[in-house]
């Protein structure tokens, strides 16, 4: 699927010109030389994410995350005593291009590991290329359920959370405050259908029904005909099930429309990075975060955001910033866990890994499932501040963890090799 940013919108202009103006993009892209001796053998992690395409803005957060990460294992010994190197490529939100760039990181630069991807579809094309060429793969930001599911694969394992994990955050929050009668608009790709279809499964088991809904083409700019149909239909929810700039644009044309006033909006997946693009009038809503920033009542997490904040002009951590940040070093506990960097070996460790409170930075216990290689972390569901000032734009009601909401392993279908 070929999922070219169209758009043009501010989310993505903004960011774009963040990440490629004054050499940004070439910072993003840099490979830096790690400062120890030449005769230490860097361990090298090889990331793809999107730095173009709709999904620009998550893919620089990652990516970010990743970074910072990265500086700090070095600065503290790096991994088996041996530097870390992140070799970052652009996959550009397409699957095809995602595949190129981790065939070259692979062949080429010798990676030792791969993590990255937010597009879904990415992520299930580049865990299909890992298992083929015995490749650990991270997934920092693809939410599909068949990632971890029913196309699992012995060597991909994935932090951010699934689609049912999302859904089921905050489902009985929004149809027990605004009704059961909901209209789904869903961006047509993996990650959009795996919403709707979860949203709707638990829809189904309270007596809700679908009064109407729509497939929106990635990139799509005009929504109208869309939200005419909404209109017609008048649910009691209006489900989002967008993603990147899409989200942002269609937010701002719902509430031109004046829907959000009459309608409630809500849905599964909301970002600190969405939520900063939007103008006040067009904030509203009730989301499910992965991550949140503040946490008052978790150690660490203000230690964690202070640090980044501080190395990153007074930019605070979003979810996608964790995913990469968590991911990073859930990548070093692992390797000298299995005091090595053979893929059996450190897959071997990966599993049950439990990351710490400093790395996971939310209460309960986050770890990467044994059997489906799901990690289960929390999800902070709750409604965004509409005349919030930034970082203070999204009310957080509480935190679910992951493995109270998050499907057995016999239910998601995922069937994994065992020795």
């Amino acid at each position: 699927m070929h999922e070219e940013d169209k758009s043009g919108g501010d989310f993505a202009r903004r960011d774009f010109l963040k990440i490629t103006g004054a050499a940004g993009l070439a910072a993003l892209l840099a490979r830096p030389q790690p400062s120890w001796a030449a005769s230490e053998v860097p361990i090298k992690i090889g990331m793809v994410d999107p730095i173009t395409s709709t999904f620009a803005a998550l893919g620089h957060s990652e990516i970010k995350g990743a970074k910072f990460a990265e500086a700090e294992i070095n600065k503290s010994g790096g991994i088996l005593g041996r530097p870390l190197q992140l070799l970052v490529e652009d996959g550009a939100g397409n699957p095809g291009t995602s595949v190129d760039k981790v065939s070259r990181l692979v062949s080429q630069d010798k990676v030792d590991f791969l993590m990255g991807t937010v597009n879904s579809a990415s992520s299930l094309a580049v865990s299909q290329f890992a298992a083929q060429h015995n490749k650990l793969f991270l997934c920092t930001g693809g939410h599909v359920d068949s990632l971890t599911g029913k196309e699992c694969k012995s060597t991909t394992f994935r932090t951010c959370s699934t689609t049912w994990m999302l859904t089921a955050g905050d489902f009985e929050a929004i149809a027990s405050k605004f009704g059961k009668k909901w209209y789904f608009l869903t961006t047509d790709y993996a990650f959009g259908q795996s919403e709707q279809a979860d949203y709707t499964t638990q829809l189904k088991k309270v007596g809700g029904t679908v009064v109407g809904g729509a497939l929106a083409p990635v990139g799509t700019t005009d929504f109208s005909s869309f939200l005419i149909d909404v209109k017609a239909k008048a649910p009691q929810v209006l489900c989002l099930l967008l993603a990147g700039n899409d989200q942002v644009n269609c937010m701002k044309q719902i509430a031109q429309f004046g829907i959000n006033k009459d309608i409630a909006v809500a849905g599964a997946l909301f970002e600190l990075e969405q939520a900063q693009a939007l103008p006040e009038a067009a904030r509203y809503g009730w989301w499910t975060m992965e991550w949140y920033w503040n946490q008052p009542k978790t150690p660490h997490v203000a230690d964690f955001v202070k640090r980044f904040s501080a190395a990153n002009n007074g930019e605070y951590p979003s979810a996608r910033v964790w995913f990469g940040y968590a991911s990073t070093y859930a990548l070093k506990l692992a390797a000298e866990k299995a005091k090595s960097t053979e893929t059996a070996k450190v897959v071997k460790a990966m599993e049950g890994l439990v990351l710490p409170p400093e790395i996971a930075l939310q209460p309960g216990n986050v770890f990467y499932r044994p059997q489906d290689h799901q990690l289960m972390l929390g999800m902070f569901p709750g409604h965004v501040i509409q005349t919030g000032k930034y970082p203070n734009l999204f009310n957080v009601t509480e935190i679910v963890p992951g493995e109270k909401i998050a499907l057995s392993p016999s239910e998601t279908g995922c069937v994994l090799p065992r020795a």
